[in-house]
């Protein structure tokens, strides 16, 4: 229950935060999540929804039961969201808890396991480095990967507790398998159970493997759909265009990563400069890669050799490098650092300060055992109170789209995107001026930005400027030919200009790279008819109601196109 009222406690204000980044195309654009029945469509997230959900149809599958249940209201996400967490911050309370149970720590910490425990969960579950899994909507991804990575070990270690260990071990499977299906960070699940197999209960690789080789077999086996969603949704080929587009190689984003976990685990410490997005640089001297290297190089080393002598602290040390190993390694991601990324590892660090703190409390004080758990419960509530006041405190940013990236430019002046996205936060109130202001700044920080120009352009063609419009437009076109919106918005400004067929020949290439656009086929359809061939529109219009059924202005036009023609067919025959 400690655990519960801590989560809703410091989660109080963060149910009204609207829809931010990239909570736009995986949910607000997202049709697949319309519906929940047939549960195919829910499940089959669709290409271009966003990274977030793409290949991660559970995901998908929890945003369909909230639009169900609530349609776009903002609310009953946060609170979906605060109960995956909360149910993390359970199942972690009840990891800690039953391995210091385990005959291998029960001498030291025995009767102390439930403090420990509770201890550890609850400022895990307070600490405001989770904010960006928790009240940043979309980023449900980590957390309920989070949620299920924790249920596969909780299972296990039931299962070699309980008379029916089959039953438990089953739920592991599952909830493995469903972790898989909602982020390629689970990957390292089965790996984790083997480790904490060997480190608290067998005491050997060999032994575990003989006591459990099924369950290994088919927590394997959940590798299988890890892979397939991957390969469907194309995650590697993705993140090496994204990298060739950045002009990181995977060398480069390596050599970045021991820097940015340096920084993870001061945010660990001092939660005080949070940022959404800090788009974080990749350095270009050695004079900036060989610290951070040198600092990882030994603890890797010092925790290598921890595992190989089966020592406790080396399965936590495991457990921090794994989880962060997918998107902490080569593999080169859209960000080099996202907060969310800690969700998980936080548990390691956590535990450790925990563990360390009261085994120093224990050694100072001796055998003054009720004076040390009044200072241990009275150090606990003075660190979970200012966490709770940083995480509220956080959750604060969040209160609108203009406020968390004015916050990310106030910390990173030098992000584009961070620029880019309070401009269309700005353009959405109509603050074109201050908007254009912003997108501007993001092209001078970095003039290849096809999304800046795009934006500007937009901006520009509300202003009325459509000249400035096109140009920006066609810029943006130059940097990716295949940016179907700049060909969209490029089709309406040229519209506005008086160029129909040039207009016509953009709307056709967003068709041809969304085929599905409704909105798309609907405008084709206009062109086409401005330009007097209405067989054509006709068609087009028909595809929009087919993809939209709800959509009016294409059934008037159509409706209008028929009475036409009927009214020319009357003409020919008299």
């Amino acid at each position: 229950m400690l655990v519960v009222a801590a989560g809703l406690l410091v989660y109080h204000n963060s149910f009204t935060g609207p829809f931010i980044f990239d909570d736009v195309d995986s949910i607000l654009e997202n049709p697949t999540i319309h519906r929940l029945w047939p549960l195919g469509q829910a499940l089959s997230p669709p290409h271009g929804a966003g990274i977030t959900v793409e290949g991660r149809p559970i995901v998908n599958l929890f945003l369909a039961i909230n639009y169900a249940l609530g349609g776009h209201d903002v609310w009953g996400y946060h609170a979906l969201n605060l109960a995956v967490h909360i149910l993390a911050g359970v199942a972690l309370l009840g990891i800690v808890r039953r391995t210091l149970l385990q005959p291998r720590l029960r001498e030291r910490f025995g009767e102390s396991a439930l403090p420990l425990a509770l201890t550890v969960a609850i400022l895990w579950t307070v600490h405001p480095l989770q904010t960006e899994s928790v009240t940043y909507i979309v980023q449900r991804a980590e957390s309920l990967m989070g949620l299920f990575y924790l249920f596969t070990l909780h299972c296990f270690i039931r299962g070699t507790e309980s008379r029916l260990p089959g039953v438990w071990y089953s739920l592991s499977v599952a909830a493995c398998l469903l972790g898989m299906a909602c982020k390629e960070v689970m990957i390292s699940a089965p790996v984790m159970v083997l480790l904490y197999d060997r480190t608290f209960i067998s005491g050997t690789f060999r032994e575990a493997w003989r006591r459990h080789w099924p369950l290994y077999l088919a927590l394997a086996v959940t590798w299988i759909l890890l892979v397939q969603l991957t390969v469907f949704a194309k995650t590697v080929p993705f993140a090496l265009s994204n990298a060739e587009t950045m002009g990181v190689t995977w060398w480069r984003y390596l050599l970045t990563e021991p820097g940015v976990i340096l920084h993870y685990v001061r945010l660990s410490a001092w939660p005080r400069s949070l940022c959404l997005d800090c788009g974080w640089p990749f350095p270009w001297t050695w004079q900036n890669v060989l610290p951070p290297m040198f600092v990882i190089a030994i603890v890797l080393v010092v925790s290598m050799w921890a595992l190989k002598r089966n020592l406790t602290w080396g399965f936590l040390s495991a457990w921090f490098f794994l989880i962060l190993a997918p998107t902490s390694s080569f593999l080169p991601l859209n960000s080099a650092s996202c907060e969310h990324r800690m969700y998980l590892p936080l548990a390691a660090v956590v535990t450790v300060v925990v563990f360390g703190a009261f085994t120093f409390g224990k050694h100072l004080l001796g055998a003054r055992a009720r004076l040390g758990r009044w200072l241990g419960w009275s150090a606990t509530g003075a660190v979970a109170l200012l966490l709770g006041f940083l995480t509220v405190q956080r959750n604060f940013d969040y209160r609108s789209a203009r406020a968390i990236w004015q916050d990310t430019i106030n910390k990173c002046p030098d992000n584009p995107r961070a620029h880019l996205n309070l401009a269309n936060a700005l353009s959405d109130v109509d603050r074109l001026e201050d908007a254009m202001q912003h997108y501007e700044q993001a092209l001078r920080i970095s003039p290849n930005f096809a999304k800046a120009h795009n934006g500007l352009g937009i901006a520009l063609a509300q202003a009325g400027r459509i000249p400035e419009a096109i140009e920006h437009f066609e810029q943006a076109l130059q940097i990716k030919s295949s940016f179907a919106d700049a060909h969209y918005n490029l089709a309406h400004a040229l519209i506005l200009a008086g160029k129909v067929p040039e207009a016509a020949e953009h709307f056709e290439e967003v068709l041809r790279l969304k085929p599905d656009d409704a909105e798309a086929h609907y405008n084709l359809g206009n062109s086409l008819a401005a330009l007097g061939r209405l067989p054509e529109a006709v068609t087009h219009w028909e595809q929009a109601v087919r993809l939209k059924p709800d959509f009016v202005e294409a059934e008037n036009n159509l409706k209008t196109a028929r009475r036409q023609t009927d009214t020319l067919e009357d003409h020919v025959g008299r």
